[in-house]
């Protein structure tokens, strides 16, 4: 991990937790339909899960304290004459529950307050069903798939159906009031945050931004260009949406799309995750900014933290259990003591369902505010009159969670306006413009003020420690030693040292240097040619005086010659033995040659000798260097006191600058 970086989040931590089997809803029969919807839906205090029943359609509603083994037979919702393809319980009544079926009606259902899924029976004794739904809802020519309440207004209704439409229905009165006509199925739709708008994603491969009341497309675009379906949610109180689809290599792929710009494709260009084959239920957590990924087939929960049009990747919760279906509970439903952000529920292989808890990591007891803002309450905002009369509201009525974690009594507060993604990106830009205009006045103050610390010198060693000053105060781009480098000042300094450091090597190089012959045990069995057998050829070579690297080479090509010049006595057997050998064999120098060398050998160590410097000027040299380095440190020094007020107030400032 040494070296990499970590981006600082406070849910980079977040992680799933699997419920005990005991905790689970066991011996479930849920549908083996395969239309894509998400099978199972939850508002905290039951769940729904479609029922694979025969004579027409079904489907249960579980009490989440009903854990366990179910019995065989058990109590369900029958109403509808084809199998059920989607539910949605209603935000603002726990006990109201709407299902759509293959049949094209649409049924809303009142549960008893006495309701139990393992025993809800008649006066024999023996389970009884719910057969008779409070509302019946038709108007679609075909069967209808999907269907979601409105998140701010009353008895609001939406339905999408395989006659190309998307209703909006006034459950209170039972009509459609708005129908939004599209060219084929709608395959996911999802209401903004205040319920003014809807995105649609069709089996034509577009992606619509829908004025609900007005019945126009705000904005449409391409979106995957995959075969399978796709999904789409909005994030939070935004003007950006999310989708999840396929390519048309089959990989999928995760979108950001601006809603006033669908045609210019997604922000950034589309994420691709994986090559498998399930859909993706993509469910965005608005109080947290975390997008779940839950894939169809396979047992994996991805999780993301959205911010400003980038998704990071946060971890992912794996099982060997594939999901079907998937579904997450309302913000106020969630365990706050045990600091839960999201309680989840999954199928597993049609025969259970599994609570999922998304937990926050943390030691503390006292309620943690920064994880839990206030979130959407049950109370409406507004009724289903007033939304048709065209009646806007920022959004939900929210209540304050820190109730939720005391006990008490929580309060209500509106939402606030919707937040533009683009006007928050170029406000940063402007942000970081301003910074780096203050950075650039800054170090251009700095620079004045070291100029006027030195006396006015405008000489370029004096602008190098200036520009050194300046990047202890807060420059990120130089570097101290490459500005002390760049200095010609310096750099002499630094080079008359090495310079010398080079001399008196190269001087005792040339004092350590061998003039005598070297004795060798054993000659060579080569022969030497007349030349390399001469060493007064070898001494001219060698009193040319080449530099230091030559020298050296020179010295151990004279040193291979001697060795093999330099014969060994040889017994008088070994002359019998190889008279060749005994032949070849160079003859020692003479001794008036060897007086003539030693004599040039003592003629040039006296030359080095003088050459070279005494202790006593080497020292008082280095004192010279140490006392100029220490007057640059000084000047360093000087313009670094005030390092730390000048930061504080440049921080000051910024932060100023965002708090605007």
């Amino acid at each position: 991990m040494s070296g990499k970086f970590v981006r600082a989040s406070k849910y980079r931590h977040v992680f799933g937790q699997g419920s005990k089997k005991e905790l689970c809803y066991e011996n479930l029969k849920i549908t083996k339909n395969a239309w894509d919807s998400n099978i199972i839906q939850t508002n905290g205090r039951y769940i729904s899960a479609n029922w694979d029943a025969s004579g027409g359609g079904a489907f249960a509603i579980i009490p989440v304290e009903e854990v366990g083994k179910a019995p065989d037979k058990v109590s369900l919702f029958r109403g509808h004459k084809g199998p059920v393809l989607d539910t949605a319980f209603n935000p603002f009544d726990s006990q109201e529950v709407a299902s759509c079926s293959d049949d094209g009606k649409i049924l809303i259902w009142k549960i008893p307050e006495d309701y139990s899924f393992h025993h809800y029976l008649d006066d024999n004794e023996e389970i009884k069903d719910i057969t008779e739904p409070e509302k019946i809802l038709s108007g679609h020519t075909r069967k209808v798939g999907l269907i979601e309440y409105h998140p701010c207004a009353a008895n609001v209704l939406a339905s999408s159906s395989l006659d190309y439409t998307v209703k909006i229905w006034n459950t209170e009165t039972g009509k459609d009031e708005i129908t939004l006509q599209h060219k084929d199925l709608v395959t996911s739709f999802a209401f903004n945050y205040n319920g003014s708008l809807l995105a649609t994603t069709s089996r034509d491969k577009k992606l619509r931004i829908w004025d609900i009341r007005s019945g126009k497309v705000l904005s449409e675009g391409p979106g995957h260009t995959g075969a399978k379906p796709s999904r789409i949610r909005w994030l939070g109180n935004t003007d950006r949406i999310v989708t999840t689809g396929f390519s048309k290599l089959s990989d999928r792929q995760v979108g950001i799309w601006d809603i006033q710009h669908i045609d210019e494709g997604p922000v950034g260009g589309f994420m691709v995750i994986d090559a498998s084959s399930g859909v993706l239920i993509p469910y965005f957590d608005p109080e947290n900014s975390i997008l779940y990924l839950a894939g169809k087939g396979d047992g994996n929960i991805r999780y993301y933290e959205y911010d400003n049009d980038v998704l990071h990747e946060l971890s992912q919760y794996s099982s060997t259990d594939p999901q079907r279906g998937f579904a997450a509970a309302p913000k106020h439903s969630v365990n706050v003591k045990e600091n839960e952000v999201v309680r989840a529920f999954k199928t597993v292989l049609d025969t259970s369902i599994e609570p999922i808890s998304f937990i926050v990591p943390r030691r503390s007891e006292l309620f943690q505010s920064d994880i839990y803002p206030d979130c959407p309450s049950t109370t409406p905002a507004l009724s289903a009159s007033e939304w048709f009369d065209g009646k806007e509201v920022n959004g939900p009525v929210l209540i304050n969670m820190e109730a939720l974690y005391e006990g008490t009594e929580p309060s209500l507060k509106d939402s606030k306006p919707a937040t533009k993604v683009s006007e928050v990106k170029e406000a940063k830009n402007r942000d970081l413009e301003k910074k780096k205009e203050e950075a650039s006045k800054k170090k251009e103050e700095e620079e004045q003020k070291a100029k006027e610390a030195s006396g006015g010198d405008k000489s370029e060693p004096a602008k190098n420690v200036t520009e050194a000053a300046s990047s202890l105060n807060g420059t990120p781009d130089k570097n101290v030693d490459e500005l002390l480098q760049k200095s010609n000042e310096v750099g002499d300094l630094l080079n008359k040292v090495a310079n010398r450091s080079d001399e008196e090597s190269s001087s005792e190089t040339e004092e350590s240097k061998d003039d005598g012959w070297e004795e060798v045990k054993k000659p060579e069995t080569k022969s030497v040619s007349p030349l390399e057998s001469k060493p007064k050829e070898a001494k001219v070579v060698e009193s040319e005086k080449p530099s230091p690297s030559s020298n050296e080479k020179e010295s151990q090509k004279l040193t291979t010659q001697t060795k093999a010049a330099s014969p060994e006595p040889i017994s008088v057997d070994d002359k019998e033995k190889s008279p060749s050998r005994s032949e070849n064999v160079a003859t020692p120098p003479t001794k008036d040659e060897s007086k003539e060398e030693r004599k040039s050998s003592d003629d040039k160590s006296t030359k080095t000798s003088n050459a070279k410097p005494t202790l006593a000027s080497t020292i008082e040299k280095l004192s010279n260097l140490v006392s100029q380095f220490e007057s640059h440190i000084v000047k360093l020094e000087n313009a670094n006191l005030d390092k730390d007020q000048r930061l504080k107030a440049l921080e000051e400032k910024i932060e100023s600058l965002l708090k605007k």
